[in-house]
């Protein structure tokens, strides 16, 4: 999952080179839509995760599971987030846990947990 973050973190620099108009109007808009003060940090991050597995988006899932344990997110929390995906979207969610358990162990360790 780390190779997930690298990827992200290579193409937000790859796109800031040739499109920082677009890049830079996305990055603003996620800005102003995070800064609201009625979630936690936590709490929007763990909403993340599940937008995240029921999107079936593997970066999405590694860059919010690692948000999420920064903002305090527990391992339960993270994988009860992963389980409303399910909820919601069904089996093809349900198989998107995969990546979710990858991110945990390789970000959180049950041992840390």
């Amino acid at each position: 999952m780390r190779d997930k973050l690298k990827e992200v973190a290579e193409l937000t620099h790859r796109l800031k080179e040739k499109y920082p108009t677009e890049i830079n109007a996305f990055m603003s808009f996620v800005s102003k839509a995070e800064a609201g003060p009625a979630l936690s940090s936590r709490e929007k991050e763990l909403i993340n995760i599940g937008i995240s597995v029921a999107g079936q988006c593997e970066w999405c899932i590694a860059v919010h599971v690692k948000h999420a344990i920064k903002a305090g997110a527990s391992r339960d929390e993270i994988v009860e987030a992963g389980f409303m995906a399910v909820v919601m979207h069904g089996g093809p969610a349900l198989m998107y846990l995969v990546p979710l358990m990858k991110a945990l162990d390789e970000f959180l360790p049950e041992e840390d947990a």
